[in-house]
């Protein structure tokens, strides 16, 4: 919407700062954190005065998070309330990838959403059932991959770049949707996985988003896209303005969520922030950097792939329990040590793939 602003700007040099990406991307960022801040003491109250008990917790998880009964879910809906004010605000409204980023992001809220609110109104932790969430999100992905496939230019919209490499492009042809819809799908339930504690999912988040801020709007830029010998996607430059809202929702969700936390993002949060880096991650032909990136999701999910494998086939357990965090709980870790170490985990593999961009 402000973007407007700069077609005014040969009356008023001033306004032409609205054209920079960057300065967008800052404003985007702030903005967010502001709505947070501002509404997030409010949704807390509303959430505290309809959920009663609050999110229902595992019998079967660790014992120490019994002491969290009572606390709020959905906190996710002030991180999508931030995102898309934040969004709108300062992002390209005519930018199809913007639009794209937010149907996503907003669709796998609202999936997230209802799952929570099943699980709060009938005081289980079951809610929606497996296979309608795994359609739902398999459905909004198709669309959204479809989508990103007809804006693409005929070398990319159904090619997979491989990382350090300079001109290696995979034809995938009919499975680059489903393709596509695997990494969507695949981001979501891995951040959904990982919100096991409190602020240990969110910051892993921001990491993640901080990276896709850089690596969207070098690819943006048709300079720095050949200076780096990286694929040139027209257009991906202004989902740096969304993933900077991603950044500013999610430190603003985290003051709140910080220990002790006062709300979780629930399934609203994470299936949605999951959703987010994984439209980006296709849009910006980086899928396969969402694995490097975004690794400590992968870590966790692999987790609890290897941990239902092996009961099944063995009757035995790999790890004392699952997702890893929990693992590290059972251990004798301090829940506060598992979130510092996971987030430091989190922050060199984010500067493994931003190397990627130039190790070629």
């Amino acid at each position: 919407m402000l973007y407007l602003l700069s077609e005014l700007s040969s009356q008023f040099n001033v306004l032409n700062v609205f054209r920079y990406l960057t300065f967008r991307a800052g404003g985007s960022v702030l903005t967010a954190l502001i709505v947070a801040f501002v509404f997030g003491p409010a949704i807390i109250r509303w959430l505290k005065s309809k959920q009663g008990y609050g999110q229902p917790i595992r019998t079967d998880g660790p014992q120490s998070h019994l002491v969290k009964q009572g606390t709020p879910t959905m906190g996710g809906v002030m991180m999508l309330l931030g995102i898309g004010i934040a969004t709108l605000l300062w992002a390209d409204l005519s930018n199809h990838y913007v639009w794209i980023a937010l149907f996503v992001t907003m669709s796998y809220g609202f999936i997230g959403f209802m799952d929570d609110y099943l699980k709060v109104t009938k005081r289980s932790v079951g809610g929606l059932k497996g296979r309608l969430k795994l359609v739902a999100e398999i459905v909004v992905a198709g669309i959204a991959v479809y989508w990103i496939s007809a804006l693409s230019t005929p070398v990319l919209h159904d090619r997979l770049a491989v990382p350090f490499f300079k001109d290696v492009l995979f034809d995938l042809g009919l499975f680059y949707i489903p393709f596509g819809i695997f990494v969507m799908v695949g981001a979501a339930n891995s951040v959904n996985l990982t919100d096991g504690l409190d602020g240990l999912a969110i910051v892993p988040v921001m990491i993640a988003s901080g990276v896709f801020v850089i690596i969207a709007y070098l690819i943006g830029n048709l300079v720095f896209a050949n200076y780096l010998q990286v694929n040139y996607v027209p257009g991906a430059g202004e989902l740096a303005v969304f993933c900077g809202a991603v950044v500013g929702a999610g430190l603003g969700f985290l003051w709140f969520n910080a220990p002790p936390a006062m709300v979780f993002m629930g399934d609203t949060g994470s299936l949605a922030m999951g959703g987010a880096l994984g439209s980006v991650a296709v849009v910006t032909k980086h899928e396969i950097v969402l694995g490097i990136v975004g690794g400590l999701f992968v870590l966790e999910t692999v987790s609890v792939i290897v941990q239902v494998a092996s009961f099944k086939l063995t009757g035995k357990r790999v790890f004392r329990m699952a997702p890893l965090h929990h693992h590290y709980e059972e251990k004798g870790w301090a829940e506060s040590t598992v979130v510092i170490r996971f987030w430091i985990i989190a922050f060199i593999l984010a500067v493994a793939g931003l190397a990627t961009l130039k190790l070629r």
